[in-house]
């Protein structure tokens, strides 16, 4: 299929056939993606983590503790730091899930194709688990196109986008060749996002969490009700927000820099919050982002600072 089709005709083939992906090893369960591929549902964040030894030191323990999902992003300036912490774990590439994301400068088919071929060899592999589009603005159809052409390579296991909103979720799914797999968005008990989940289950589209611990804010872990609920199972108001979203089928990523947070953070899989703590932590939701920039990226088109382009870009 020549790159000048925006997307593919009606009728064409919507997955890649091959075996259904077995679950890697590990306590953290997994999903299964729509087109086979077993994703942990928990996974390690390296947002904001921009120093390359710092990284490199915090993956490593990441992985230590038992992390087996790894998410980073061009935009993050650290695939190359993530990378040699994988190589260098002794851990089989194939038990690490490495996501990452591309950014919107990078959008355009040849610009994305080339910006994915960097992130292998930043990242030093030669195939990624999952890659997303970063933010749906800009060229980004295009962009996607590249990577349905990217994962038919095998250069690519999964994709999928990141922060993209219900109508234009609807419509990439409708005229993808391959139906995204994931949509990571902000999720989390301030900002539950039902009516989103809800649509991408129907759609087959896996919802995957960023800032599950909703960084902090509104004092998170000193929540009266979370720290009450906790107590019956002997966890944290941190842990009991993050099964929480679990608990809903969400896949979750946190991050920390500390070793005995991270413990913790993945100290989450031995019990289950009954149907009356669920309830109750349900009440908890805002209804309303707590990261004003997340969403900032959706109206940057509407102000002609971004716009897409009707012609891939030419590199």
């Amino acid at each position: 299929m020549s790159k000048n089709q925006l997307m593919p005709e009606e009728g064409e083939d919507q997955e890649r056939e091959e075996p259904m992906s077995k679950p890697l090893p590990g306590h953290v369960p997994y999903v299964i993606l729509n087109n086979g591929v077993a994703m942990p549902q928990e996974g390690f964040g390296v947002f904001q983590i921009p120093k390359a030894e710092e990284c490199q030191e915090i993956v490593d323990q990441a992985l230590d503790v038992g992390y087996r999902l790894i998410d980073t992003a061009q935009f993050y300036h650290n695939e190359a730091a993530v990378g040699l912490a994988v190589e260098e774990s002794g851990i089989k590439r194939e038990e690490v899930f490495l996501t990452t994301k591309v950014w919107v400068s990078n959008f355009g088919y040849d610009k994305t194709i080339d910006s994915v071929e960097r992130s292998l060899s930043l990242l030093r592999t030669d195939y990624l688990d999952l890659v997303l589009l970063h933010q749906s603005v800009g060229n980004y159809l295009w962009a996607y196109r590249a990577l349905e052409d990217l994962y038919h390579e095998g250069k690519i296991r999964a994709i999928g986008v990141s922060n993209m909103e219900n109508d234009r979720l609807l419509d990439l799914a409708g005229r993808a060749n391959v139906v995204p797999a994931v949509n990571q968005v902000e999720n989390h008990v301030f900002f539950q996002q039902k009516e989103s989940v809800s649509l991408m289950k129907q759609n087959g589209i896996q919802p995957e969490a960023w800032a599950p611990m909703a960084e902090g804010k509104k004092g998170i872990f000193t929540n009266p009700l979370l720290i009450e609920i906790g107590d019956q199972y002997n966890k944290t108001a941190a842990q009991v927000a993050l099964r929480y979203v679990t608990q809903q089928g969400t896949v979750i990523i946190p991050k920390s820099s500390h070793r005995d947070r991270m413990e913790q953070n993945l100290d989450i899989w031995d019990f289950t919050l009954s149907a009356n703590d669920m309830a109750q932590i349900e009440t908890l939701d805002g209804g309303r982002s707590l990261f004003g920039y997340a969403r900032m990226f959706s109206g940057i088109q509407k102000l002609g600072l971004l716009t897409a382009k009707k012609k891939p870009a030419a590199d």
